[in-house]
């Protein structure tokens, strides 16, 4: 008997020692820890998806703990899958007994197991995004609004923002403010229009998960018994609906475990509450604190600078992090002339990055906004530099984009199908798919255009009064335009047709739902068309007009240089999607008052706070080197500005930062930021720093030199449309 008892024993430490000995000692603590309500403040890189998963073997395999007991949610279906595979492993049997899915996945399971409590009928069917939108446009037809004044995107979002807040139609007060009014009229019709058709959209998956448990006793104590050990990932994340439900699930006992970090908050524009972090402690008085403070990702350098710059926030839970490793390089911090310079720089120390055997997979350049991307794409396929733009588009493939290209070559061409049918009704202007299809049925038969055929319509006079009115505008409208662009700039047709066709009225409205970056893209545009080189792309297109070669420009510059998911490529992405990846090289661009922290924020302490989380995230992307990079002049969303420096750059130690430029390199303390010139240098005939003018370009000062002979060129950063490379030969510069 005693040495069964001595094999079980032996059996047990063994199992223990190998849940923990690959554990630091703040992880140790986290997954050892007795059953209580315990908040793991994880630091970036610091192993929190290790702790999450320990921890709950440790539960099944120490103490105990069945694996029907277990809930663990997360964010993503990508998360849930990697916990659950990570489980599986370390346990060496299935974790199907489990519920581990996203918050969402264990809301629906909770809704299809309790259809009657929750008052839903047995066969109900889950909206995504897009089908919600859809049933929001039929909606507002019903109600008789324009969706000119009531744009789709923007009712969503409202809708979807009340039920992240747990709040009901029944529940709002509109007064006497005729706009509210509408609004609680629009959520009123859609709550109804959704019951009756048996619809839940996302939002409604939480709320009513919520409202299940708390309007059914008997259904919340068995759930409560069920799970008997809680646990929640990228805590910091959750919406106030989301941790409603939480806590009702483990109210009264002492079982959740939650793994989050303060410092990573950065998704307050779509819900998320910081607050819930903070008031957990408050929620579960009998809790435990840990911190996981040791980073397994960063090298010493760039983790003194990410602490010393989320070290202004105010209200922290505080943590530093630190790390066993070397300190590394110094953070290189380029002063870049203008955004053309900036992605110059980057680019060439990617191809230097590559000549010296690094991958182009290692390499990630993150930005605020993304209509930064553009000047780095366009760079990147100069250079022939695989890149993929992560979790979004490239610039020329964006939809408003597109939908401005197809407005300029409708005008350009009255016959392009493809870019008929895509404006006709963006914005929308009444044109219904009937109207639509009887256009595409006279093309087809009479082999026409579609133009062709709407006059052929028109003509014809068989259309209702409204659905002719409508044609007849859009009609006028091209017309207009071609007459309004005609002799002007190839910048200023684009800006002309961006503005009267109405699109960017259009995506002004829909701040609610991205907006706002839409409105950045188009203006961006407008600055891709005055920085058009026609020089460099005149090859093949001595016959077109300056419109129809930016026009097959935009058609190339989205062609086939990204690179697929499987291939080795630079990572672009906005720094949103850059949390919870890691880079050997990072190039953190942009950081500059107004853009990185945002011109939103700079007035609002909270939001100023979060763009510093922001940034913190951003750095800690990097393994062993980051890059900083901001521009003295800025052509950005169609404007110029002179920026000044990031207050993040600022907040960063001297001792962490090594200034460079593309020739030369100078130590600086970052707090003496000033614009510098170019160093004076002799080569060739030009002197680099030298005012020189050009024929076409205006003036600029010499950059660069390369080359010589037939073969010598110059790097010119022209005043008016940035920089530029110009053979000598043919260049015909006058030096000022």
């Amino acid at each position: 008997m005693s040495s069964d008892i001595n094999a079980t024993t032996a059996a047990k430490n063994e199992v223990v020692t190998t849940l923990i000995s690959t554990l630091n000692d703040a992880q140790c603590q986290a997954v050892t820890t007795p059953a209580q309500s315990v908040l793991v403040l994880a630091g970036a890189g610091s192993g929190k998806t290790r702790v999450l998963v320990h921890r709950i073997a440790w539960q099944i395999q120490v103490r105990n703990v069945s694996m029907h007991s277990i809930l663990a949610v997360t964010f993503t279906n990508k998360a849930a899958k990697e916990m659950r595979g990570r489980i599986e492993a370390l346990l060496q049997v299935s974790a199907r007994a489990m519920w581990i899915g996203t918050f969402h996945g264990v809301a629906h399971r909770l809704l299809r197991s309790h259809t009657k409590q929750a008052k839903l009928p047995d066969t109900f069917q889950v909206m995504d995004s897009a089908d919600q939108l859809r049933l929001i446009k039929r909606l507002l037809v019903t109600l008789n609004l324009d969706e000119d004044k009531w744009p789709p995107r923007q009712i969503q979002w409202h809708i979807n923002a009340q039920k992240d807040e747990g709040i009901r139609a029944k529940d709002c007060i509109a007064g006497y403010d005729l706009y509210q009014q509408n609004l609680l009229k629009i959520y009123q019709a859609y709550e109804a229009l959704c019951e009756r058709s048996g619809l839940v959209d996302f939002g409604e998956l939480l709320l009513r998960a919520h409202e299940l448990l708390r309007d059914n006793p008997d259904v919340l104590r068995f759930y409560q018994q069920r799970f008997n050990q809680v646990h929640v990932d990228e805590f910091q994340d959750t919406n106030a609906i989301q941790y409603a439900w939480l806590r009702l699930l483990t109210q009264g006992q002492d079982n959740i475990f939650v793994v989050g970090d303060d410092d990573q908050s950065i998704y307050g524009w779509r819900g998320a509450k910081i607050e819930n972090i903070y008031s957990f402690q408050k929620h579960y008085p009998d809790h435990q604190v840990v911190k996981l403070e040791q980073n397994y990702r960063s090298t010493g350098m760039i983790l003194k600078a990410a602490n010393a710059v989320v070290a202004n926030n105010e209200g922290r839970m505080g943590k530093a992090l630190w790390t066993a490793s070397a300190d590394g390089d110094p953070i290189a911090l380029y002063a870049a002339f203008n955004e053309q310079d900036e992605a110059y720089f980057v680019v060439e120390r990617i191809r230097s990055w590559f000549n010296d055997g690094g991958k182009y997979s290692d390499v990630a350049i993150l930005y605020r906004s993304n209509a930064q991307s553009r000047q780095f794409e366009e760079r990147l396929m100069t250079a022939a530099i695989p890149y993929r733009v992560y979790g979004g588009l490239r610039f020329f493939e964006r939809a408003e984009i597109k939908n401005a290209l197809a407005y300029l070559r409708l005008i350009a061409n009255r016959h392009d199908d493809a870019s008929f049918e895509r404006v006709i009704n963006t914005p929308t202007r009444g044109i219904g798919a009937k109207s639509l299809e009887d256009m595409r049925t006279i093309a087809r038969e009479l082999a026409i255009s579609m133009w062709s055929a709407m006059m052929v319509l028109l003509d014809q006079g068989h259309l209702s009064g409204r659905a002719n009115n409508a044609l007849l505008a859009f009609a006028q409208l091209i017309k207009n335009l071609d007459q309004l662009v005609e002799g002007s700039e190839l910048y200023e047709k684009v800006q002309l047709v961006i503005e009267k066709s109405g699109l960017l009225e259009f995506h002004e409205k829909e701040k609610a739902d991205k907006g706002d970056e839409k409105v950045e893209n188009l203006k961006e545009l407008v600055n891709a068309a005055r920085l058009f080189d026609f020089d460099s792309n005149l090859e093949g297109m001595e016959n077109l007009s300056e419109l129809d070669m930016f026009l097959a420009y935009a058609t190339l510059e989205s062609g086939d240089m990204q690179a697929d998911d499987f291939d080795e490529c630079v990572q672009l992405m906005t720094l949103h999607s850059a949390k919870g990846l890691e880079f050997k090289l990072v190039f953190l661009v942009g950081l500059e008052e107004g853009l990185f922290p945002s011109q939103q924020s700079l007035d609002d302490v909270g939001r100023l706070q979060e763009e510093r989380r922001l940034c913190y995230v951003g750095i800690t992307r990097a393994m062993q080197y980051l890059y900083l990079s901001y521009a003295e002049s800025r052509r950005l969303y169609g404007r110029e500005s002179y920026p000044r420096p990031s207050r993040f750059l600022r907040e960063i130690p001297a001792e962490c930062i090594q200034e460079v430029r593309l020739r030369a390199e100078v130590s600086r303390p970052v707090t003496a930021i000033k614009p510098k010139s170019a160093s004076l240098q002799t080569a060739g005939q030009y002197r680099l720093g030298q005012r020189v003018s050009h024929v076409k370009f205006g003036e600029g000062v010499i950059l660069q030199t390369e080359g010589a002979g037939d073969q010598e060129r110059v790097q010119i950063n022209f005043r008016q449309v940035g920089i530029k490379w110009l053979m000598l030969a043919y260049a015909k510069l006058d030096v000022l």
